[in-house]
């Protein structure tokens, strides 16, 4: 956006340091979770000995829990252990027609190793300004420069919901107790879940999900880089008509690509679908 920017004095280029991080390790992965464990409330476990069918209607990751340690046998490597939890928006039936909406919790875990160098320093930052002229200095305790993981994710993929006798030799992942879930993880949910009892319910419900996520570890960095001076945007700030909504509305650009579907078919083997849509032509 060079044309919208103009620079306060000069265009000349200057050799500054800069401090960002650098990505020292990264991987993409593609995890399927087969069976897992869904908690319900007390709700949702009584629904659950009563109803014929369930099915998921989203996932959604609400918290991911990262830990980092370093490998003893392999100097510079690092171990990333990340536990997801996923709540999960069901759907029951319950008889003559009826469903019955419910939601639910999974725990995941995975655990990569990647590269992220060593570093034998500690780091001190500033904590900002005293409050007055005679404050007394704030404590710094410093931290040893550890490298930091990084996850990116879409949200899961469901790729089917099992209704398991809890009689029965179940292989499902159950990895997780009421301590093992975060005062936020839980306010997410409407009531509270209920753990391994078996006073609640005569069955379990499971849930294989699948999952795109992108690893990568990072190390604060200081590098010089060519850099121009602070530029001030020309484009001006425009005020907002309140009292002509509709002329505002009439300002805004027809979302023509809302009602067309994409023009980029799949293609399959060699053959490519002709079929378009003549919106774009």
């Amino acid at each position: 956006m060079a044309e919208n920017r103009f620079p306060c004095a000069s265009s000349s280029r200057d050799t500054v340091c800069i401090e960002t991080n650098r990505v020292l390790d990264s991987c993409r992965d593609r995890d399927c979770f087969e069976d897992v464990r869904v908690y319900l409330s007390n709700f949702g476990c009584d629904l659950l000995d009563r109803t014929s069918a369930i099915r998921a209607k989203s996932a959604q990751i609400v918290w991911a829990c990262i830990g980092i340690e370093a490998i003893p046998f392999n100097r510079g490597f690092y171990a990333v252990n990340i536990r997801f939890y996923v709540k999960l928006q069901l759907e029951a039936c319950v008889g003559c027609g009826r469903t019955q909406d419910l939601e639910g919790m999974s725990v995941l875990e995975k655990r990569v190793i990647l590269y992220g160098g060593e570093s034998n320093v500690s780091i001190f930052k500033s904590q900002g300004l005293g409050d007055g002229f005679c404050c007394e200095p704030q404590f710094n305790a410093g931290e040893k420069n550890v490298p930091m993981a990084i996850i990116e994710t879409v949200e899961p993929v469901v790729l089917g919901v099992k209704i398991m006798e809890r009689a029965t030799d179940c292989n499902c992942v159950c990895c997780c107790c009421e301590s093992d879930v975060p005062e936020y993880v839980a306010a997410t949910l409407e009531s509270p879940l209920v753990f391994d009892n078996e006073d609640n319910g005569k069955r379990i419900l499971t849930v294989s999900l699948g999952i795109f996520s992108v690893v990568r570890i990072v190390r604060p960095a200081q590098y010089l880089i060519q850099a121009t001076e602070y530029c001030i945007p020309e484009k001006e700030c425009c005020v907002v008509e309140e009292e002509d909504p509709c002329k505002i509305f009439r300002s805004i650009p027809f979302p023509a690509g809302e009602f067309c579907p994409a023009n980029n078919a799949p293609t399959i083997g060699n053959e490519r679908p002709n079929g378009r849509c003549g919106c774009g032509s």
